[in-house]
């Protein structure tokens, strides 16, 4: 499992994805001691130098575009996205991260990333509220809906903004483990699952 990192992403958007499958991984094996993780989780930039995150946080990626095992699950966080989205290295890497996933998905303005790599194309969507009126005119054929915590097309999912995230990385712990250890992974992190959108 990848997320993409860039400078001005969003810690939660970040940070909530990273602990819903870090957690669920650890209570993975609290039930089926011996077993082998059951997600592997890579923050991947595009260069290994550190990223600077909105508010300052550092963070330093575990791997780069050119050394970044091809992932099963890729979730494209957002934050400010106007300089990641128009890199043309980070949209040839989600395009071809997303050819090898069994799920994309993207939190908040993560679908602005999505689109402008060509992987969102048509379908509902969603972002955070205050962008929805900004993503309807520049990717006129997505269906954006508003009022919900996330779309869920199969092989490609969004969410709305910021902790919006966290219900949906909790719904893909359940598509791609079961309810049960979504469950289980919310009530470790002590927080409250909405598991419908």
């Amino acid at each position: 499992m990848s997320l993409l990192i860039f400078d001005d992403i969003e810690v939660l958007d970040l940070g909530g994805p990273y602990e819903v499958f870090t957690t669920a991984s650890r209570m993975h094996q609290r039930l089926a001691p011996g077993s082998k993780p059951l997600f592997q989780v890579q923050c991947v930039a595009r260069t290994l130098a550190p990223v600077r995150a909105r508010a300052g946080l550092t963070v330093l990626p575990d791997a780069d575009f050119a050394s970044a095992a091809e992932p099963d699950v890729l979730i494209v966080p957002g934050g400010v996205v106007d300089a990641a989205a128009a890199c043309p290295d980070t949209r040839d890497w989600v395009a071809r991260a997303a050819q090898h996933a069994r799920i994309t998905a993207s939190v908040c303005t993560g679908a602005f990333i999505l689109a402008a790599a060509g992987v969102l194309r048509s379908g509902p969507v969603t972002t955070h509220w205050e962008d929805l009126a900004d993503l309807r005119p520049q990717y006129p054929g997505l269906d954006v809906r508003e009022g919900v915590r996330w779309v869920d097309q199969g092989p490609l999912v969004t969410s709305a903004g910021i902790s919006a995230g966290i219900d949906m990385a909790l719904h893909l712990v359940s598509r791609l483990a079961g309810a049960a250890l979504a469950e289980r992974t919310a009530r470790q992190m002590d927080t409250p699952w909405h598991p419908f959108p």
